[in-house]
């Protein structure tokens, strides 16, 4: 059975958190403070997170509408 919009979004929010928080340790522990690393890190997962998601449902970048649903690029 294929997921649901909201099942792929939250498989790759899950993804993002736990990449954002690996990488976020690692710069952590370099910077010799994990918690200052760590925040950032889970913000970066969920950005990119966020971004894999709109791009794979083809949300991201249509630019043919814009914020009043004109097609025709707002000319009246």
């Amino acid at each position: 059975m294929p997921k649901s919009g909201n099942d792929m979004r939250s498989s790759y929010l899950g993804i993002g958190i736990a990449l954002g928080v690996a990488i976020g340790a690692a710069f952590g522990i370099a910077l010799d403070n994990l918690a200052l690393g760590i925040g950032p890190g889970i913000a970066l997962g969920i950005a990119i997170a966020l971004a894999m998601s709109s791009r794979r449902s083809g949300k991201a970048g249509d630019s043919t509408q814009d914020s009043r649903g004109d097609s025709d690029g707002g000319a009246a």
